[in-house]
């Protein structure tokens, strides 16, 4: 489990080590699955898709509702 802190609150998410098949080459991991944000100031839960930390990030502020 990895967490990353940011401003306005933590990226949760899974990290799988690399896997590899027979012959020794890497393997993707499967698409989809979802990050958790904790929000810092009502430590409220969003899901989001799994997609690299900046790019989650940025889609929470966007989803994010304004707060007064």
């Amino acid at each position: 489990m990895q967490v990353e802190e940011f401003d306005i609150g933590y990226l949760v998410y899974s990290e799988y080590p690399d896997s590899t098949d027979d012959s020794g080459e890497p393997q993707l991991a499967p698409p989809g699955g979802t990050m958790i944000i904790v929000a810092k100031d009502t430590g409220g839960t969003v899901t989001v898709p799994n997609l690299p930390t900046e790019s989650a990030i940025a889609l929470y502020r966007q989803q994010r509702p304004s707060q007064p």
